[in-house]
């Protein structure tokens, strides 16, 4: 499989943190690796072939100490050599913001970078939605959403980013909801304890798809300055953090007054988004992929784009 039959952006190439250090409790093993490909292939391999056909490079893994040896391995053997790939290691499991953290020694200082999670695919035409985000002059960050509907695959329950998006298109507020589940009568319900259990199919959510501009990088290592201990510290809290002024950008700034909180522009996606999460996706996902080939959406080979200027 590939990421597309053609480029979809032609601004410049923008790098994609991927995050591939999970541990894959609920999965039971290497989730990134997980085989969904027609021939095999795993998941990290279409998501880095639909990344590099949307425009992103260089693409930046995040891994950790247990499982990052397996990846950094497998992308050796079958990545193609001219792909700008580059490896940061999360020493902890201290949660997405410290992962996006730690990538950034490997990222120009003034570049803006997106940022997705290494078992979910989007699809091409999300990820150049980022990408064009990214290159273009708008200066807010940028949150990728789906209708809830369309980020659900199979009836196992996942966590989603409800998200608030006002008149002006900009993000307002994400709700974390947990053990969100699809219903034997086509309703959502998120059986977290939480009102209201039965959700809109309809509202948009985030799927840890992010654009992030320059200043990002001061406010990430102020949140983890501030965490406590082992703490896990979640990109959806810290953006809605943002938001709503609880978050500041560094130690000794206060936190920003009504009205002056970054800008986090929400781009809706087309499409749906599919993801490894429990074992029993993976079938779902190899289904998913081979419908997407059959219907010509899909090409069936990996790796068969570069965006403009790459060596063919």
């Amino acid at each position: 499989m590939t990421g597309g039959s053609a480029p979809r952006n032609d601004a410049p190439a923008t790098p994609l943190v991927v995050l591939a250090a999970g541990r894959g409790s609920r999965y039971g093993g290497v989730k990134p690796l997980a085989p969904v490909g027609l021939a095999g292939e795993a998941v990290i391999d279409v998501l880095g072939s639909d990344a590099i056909a949307a425009g992103f490079s260089p693409l930046v893994l995040v891994i950790g100490p247990d499982t990052g040896p397996a990846v950094r391995y497998h992308v050796a053997r079958r990545w193609p050599s001219d792909v700008d790939v580059r490896f940061a290691v999360q020493e902890a499991p201290r949660g997405t913001v410290d992962a996006v953290l730690a990538a950034t020694d490997e990222l120009e200082p003034g570049a803006s970078f997106g940022v997705a999670n290494a078992d979910d695919l989007p699809g091409v035409d999300a990820l150049a939605l980022l990408a064009r985000h990214l290159g273009g002059e708008d200066p807010a960050h940028a949150a990728v959403c789906f209708r809830l509907r369309d980020s659900l695959l199979g009836t196992a329950p996942v966590t989603r980013g409800l998200c608030e998006v006002g008149d002006d298109g900009l993000l307002r507020a994400v709700d974390e909801r947990r053990h969100v589940t699809p219903m034997p009568d086509g309703r959502i319900e998120a059986h977290d304890g939480r009102e209201p259990v039965e959700l809109d199919p309809t509202q948009p959510v985030s799927v840890n798809l992010w654009g992030f501009r320059p200043p990002i990088r001061a406010i990430l290592r102020a949140a983890m300055q501030g965490a406590s201990g082992d703490a896990e510290v979640l990109l959806p809290d810290l953006v809605d953090g943002l938001l709503a002024g609880r978050v500041r950008a560094a130690p000794e700034t206060a936190a920003p007054r009504a009205g002056t909180a970054p800008r986090v522009r929400v781009l809706f996606a087309p499409g749906r988004v599919i993801g490894v999460t429990h074992a029993e996706d993976v079938a779902l996902v190899q289904a998913e992929l081979a419908r997407d080939v059959g219907r010509g959406e899909r090409p069936a080979q990996l790796w068969a784009t570069r965006p403009a200027g790459w060596p063919a």
